[in-house]
């Protein structure tokens, strides 16, 4: 059978690997049948794996949704040139960078908006999605050559994270070539997040320094 009579069969064409295959199917199969509907058995078959030989790359569905948000990370970060304009600000590759993602993530869209309703109806899988989507938002800032290590590190992925759920909204229902919709709306809450850390920073620096001007307490030598 041919590739393309592989995949008009529902199954995925045998020259990917099995990883691949698995993530194929799954994505399809959550676009056509809902998240909750499909079963690591239904993904099997789909990708012309053996249950055991799928049960060794993903034991559960949290699984694979792990490893479709590592494959958008890669294909954005084979996009990342590792030279820095010297003219752009952390806000502007931050965009350039989030853009990039959204359009990788153009074709899934399907298959997003059901993991979406089923992370509503299921908050313990919502929960469960947390640690990969924060590993997602890391590598972007990183990507940005914006640090995402630390305490502040954390608050930035957080931040991103936010960003991301409200510009996802937007980005399901822009049905523009160019996706200038979500461009609008990422380009607006990236401007208020920057004005936030310009006011926070502000803060944190004229605290440090209010603590370097007080007197010692121990006496004179």
């Amino acid at each position: 059978m041919s590739d393309a009579g592989a995949a008009s069969a529902g199954r995925a064409p045998p020259d990917r690997t099995p990883g691949d295959r698995a993530l194929d199917a799954f994505l399809r199969l959550v676009a056509e049948k809902g998240f909750a509907a499909v079963a690591l058995r239904d993904v099997a078959q789909a990708a012309s794996l053996g249950f055991a030989e799928l049960y060794r790359l993903h034991s559960d569905k949290v699984s694979l949704i792990a490893a479709f948000l590592a494959r958008i990370d890669s294909e954005v970060l084979a996009g990342t040139s590792s030279a820095i304009d010297p003219e752009e600000t952390a806000r502007d590759r931050l965009f350039d960078v989030m853009m990039r993602r959204y359009d990788s993530l153009k074709p899934h869209r399907e298959a997003l908006r059901a993991l979406r309703r089923a992370a509503l109806r299921d908050p313990l899988l919502g929960l469960a999605m947390g640690p990969a989507l924060r590993r997602s938002m890391a590598a972007m800032l990183e990507a940005a050559s914006i640090p995402s290590d630390g305490f502040g590190g954390a608050l930035r992925q957080n931040g991103l994270l936010a960003i991301h759920h409200a510009v996802s909204r937007i980005f399901d229902q822009d049905e523009t070539d160019d996706l200038s919709k979500t461009m609008a709306s990422l380009d607006s809450r990236l401007k208020t997040a920057e004005r936030w850390s310009q006011l926070f920073d502000k803060y944190t620096k004229n605290r440090k320094q209010a603590a370097s001007a007080e007197p010692s307490d121990s006496p004179a030598a």
